[in-house]
């Protein structure tokens, strides 16, 4: 089993609900189980702004899938979900799945880059994964206590704690 770590966020219909709904997917899926869920924060969009805000979390997944097996199970729970691929990049969505870290995997193909190329610029990623792996070392960026700890404090002031999420993880 690998463990992989999994951002999650929606703004759009009823963010908390999309992203219970998208763990418990997960977790009914063959070769996977969610170990651990980080708090949820209220984020502002990033990329496109003029849009609702996000909640977000992040997810630590136990998984005997490859990273290709694993991308391919999160678009499929988007589709289910409702996700509509088609429009403007990082426009609103009901829900978004990204593949963040995969053990110690590192792709760089079209449609699958990981670690995610992102990871790294991002609040709304770094804080909830640092709430539950602040040592965990992303391939070719470093410790994840570390990255939060280099970004600007505009960003991680824009951060609002939000409503835990409705999803227990099964031990």
């Amino acid at each position: 089993m690998t463990r992989s770590w999994i951002g999650l966020g929606a703004n759009q219909g009823d963010p908390p609900a999309a992203l219970s709904a998208a763990l418990e997917r997960l977790d009914r899926s063959e070769g996977v189980h969610v170990a651990c869920v980080s708090p949820a924060w209220m984020t502002p969009a990033w990329g496109v702004t003029d849009q609702p805000d996000f909640l977000n979390a992040v997810a630590g997944i136990d998984t005997a899938l490859d990273a290709r097996e694993l991308l391919t199970l999160l678009l499929d729970v988007e589709r289910r979900l409702g996700r509509c691929r088609e429009g403007r990049r990082w426009g609103p969505r009901v829900i978004d799945l990204d593949l963040l870290v995969h053990g110690e995997t590192v792709l760089e193909e079209n449609d699958l880059v990981v670690p995610h190329p992102h990871l790294a610029e991002r609040a709304f990623v770094l804080v909830p994964l640092n709430a539950l792996a602040p040592e965990l070392i992303v391939p070719g960026m470093g410790r994840v206590d570390e990255l939060l700890a280099a970004l600007d404090d505009r960003d991680l002031r824009a951060l609002r704690a939000a409503a835990p999420l409705d999803f227990q993880t099964n031990h």
